[in-house]
């Protein structure tokens, strides 16, 4: 996988601190020792570290700019101070040095290659310096193992933190694709498309198994693939199909030549299994599956449903079914706020049809219907009373007129609306003179604050519940005069619509909650004032007027 650039600078930057460590502590050794022959590795190690510590002076305190030494320019400090034939200790230095930097830079048959060099180096260095003999080849041998062994563990060390970074950067990847706004089966998708690249697989499958729809949801990505699909909904009982075994059960399958074989474990104590079941025939069959991975993946602290991997390129092993592991493990939270968005706006726009069904059949249609009555009462009375008719007429005109605009009103609602704290109070302005316009009613209203500091969703709901008061009071209180004021502080936003007509059928005051045990008050405000985590209180005195007061949180 190809580092990020930022990955790929916190490699450098530890290369380059090696490099001046290592580099010194070759220095410190080599001057320990002493004789005159030793001046020109000293002073090559000495100009080496000073350019070490000038590329480490530059990248940390000068400029922030990517630079680096070449590592072609490190191999080669490596050969020109070996032609300075220095003790091997102190060469050990460079040469595990150089390997780290290979290793980290992901370059393995070059830091292997060199490894392997080193040692069969150093054992010819020091049987060209000693004479042979039985116990010298011994020792010929154990600093050629040594060598081996040390160049072998630093290489392991910078492969497992370029290992280490890559593993980090594909979780933050496959993370970031689970988000809301891509829609929930693009999401999805997308993330199984990702994981049968990493594991190079032919297919990759998500099942999760709904109890209270009392469906199973699945999800399938292959390698050939060209058009995208959504989700397969089936029954349960093609659970065994597609959850593969115990949900406890981590595992890997194999069928080959007519035998089957695997391992997995409990992936609640990670103890092995020792007699692996093996998966059902219609899951080899649903999925031509040769080999394959199952791993479960959890919501809300409960198995959910499963992470299939079928057919690989390479033979799966252990590792890969801890790193599937471990990725769904990473996964499962961000998959299943997805999930739980998706859920709520579902229950949002519910609630919203309700609304409106329960004012078109409240409002408009009762009219109408009313409408209807009437005329056909005026196409049997018109003979005899053609001028009382033509009054009632004039009536039933008005009546349209007025529901129309009632209609045209809701569709106007209907709109989404972007408010925010910059645009709230002249909007809140704009809409109280239009209402007195086409009510009639006289509207003051008064704002606290002149700078309104909100969020944007608070803004969008309080200006929603606004408004709604307001055609309340113009459609049922028949009242003629109303006073709107809007109060902010550093923790909550309050408004309070106040109006002198005839109130609810209640009489006192009353929260939200208490509203909904009895269930009065005004519906689609209250359920407003829930969404943003605001208490709606309303006190009602028949025939002298009602007040209703919302207080939301910033916070």
């Amino acid at each position: 996988m190809a580092l990020e650039s930022a990955e790929r600078l916190y490699l450098e930057r530890q290369v380059t601190l090696a490099r001046v460590v290592l580099v010194a502590l070759a220095l410190v050794a080599l001057l320990e020792m002493s004789g005159g022959a030793r001046r020109a590795p000293v002073l090559f190690l000495a100009v080496y570290l000073v350019v070490a510590l000038a590329v480490v002076l530059y990248q940390r305190v000068v400029s922030e700019a990517h630079f680096q030494i070449p590592l072609a320019a490190d191999v080669a400090a490596l050969a020109v101070f070996l032609i300075f034939n220095p003790p091997a200790s102190v060469s050990w230095f460079l040469f595990l040095f150089v390997v780290f930097a290979l290793a980290t830079r992901g370059n393995t048959n070059a830091m292997l290659g060199l490894v392997s060099a080193a040692a069969v180096g150093v054992v010819l260095r020091v049987a060209a310096t000693e004479a042979f003999s039985w116990r010298g080849l011994w020792h010929w041998l154990s600093i050629g193992l040594g060598t081996l062994i040390s160049g072998l563990g630093i290489g392991f060390l910078g492969a497992r933190e370029r290992s280490h970074l890559e593993r980090r950067q594909f979780l933050e990847k496959i993370t970031q694709l689970l988000q809301f706004d891509r829609g929930l089966t693009e999401s999805i998708r997308q993330t199984l498309g990702e994981l049968l690249l990493e594991f190079r697989c032919e297919q990759a499958c998500l099942a999760i198994r709904d109890d209270e729809l009392e469906r199973i949801f699945v999800w399938r990505v292959r390698a050939a693939e060209t058009e995208p699909s959504g989700p397969e909904t089936l029954s349960p009982s093609r659970s065994d199909t597609f959850l593969a075994d115990a949900f406890e059960v981590s595992m890997c399958w194999e069928y080959k030549d007519g035998k089957n074989a695997g391992f997995g474990w409990d992936r609640r104590t990670g103890h092995r299994i020792r007699t692996l079941l093996t998966p059902p025939n219609s899951t080899r069959e649903e999925f031509g599956a040769r080999s394959l991975l199952a791993v479960t993946i959890d919501a809300s602290g409960r198995p959910a449903g499963r992470v299939l991997l079928i057919n690989p390129e390479k033979r799966f092993k252990p590792a890969d079914l801890h790193w599937l592991e471990q990725i769904v493990r990473h996964i499962a939270l961000p998959m299943e706020n997805v999930f739980r968005l998706r859920h709520l706006r579902a229950r949002a726009v519910e609630s919203e049809r309700s609304r409106i069904s329960r004012d078109l059949h409240d409002g408009i249609l009762q009219t109408m219907l009313s409408l209807n009555i009437q005329l056909d009462v005026l196409q049997r009375k018109f003979p005899w009373a053609p001028e009382q008719a033509g009054k009632e007429l004039e009536t039933l005109q008005n009546t349209i007129k007025q529901e129309s605009e009632e209609l045209r009103r809701m569709v106007t609602d209907l709109r989404p609306v972007r408010v925010e704290s910059a645009d709230m109070r002249e909007l809140m302005f704009g809409f109280a003179e239009r209402y007195r316009n086409e009510s009639g009613l006289a509207v003051d209203l008064f704002i606290e604050d002149r700078s309104l500091r909100m969020p944007d969703r608070i803004c969008r709901e309080m200006f929603q519940i606004y408004r709604e008061a307001l055609n309340n009071v113009k459609k049922h209180a028949s009242a003629s005069h109303v006073v709107v004021k809007l109060e902010q502080d550093e923790a909550k936003v309050s408004l309070v619509v106040d109006d002198n007509g005839r109130g609810f059928s209640f009489s006192g005051q009353f929260k939200s909650e208490e509203l909904d045990r009895l269930r009065l008050g005004p519906i689609s405000i209250k359920e407003r004032t829930r969404s943003v985590g605001g208490t709606l209180t309303v006190e009602s005195n028949p025939g002298h007027g009602a007040r209703l007061t919302v207080e939301i949180p910033l916070n």
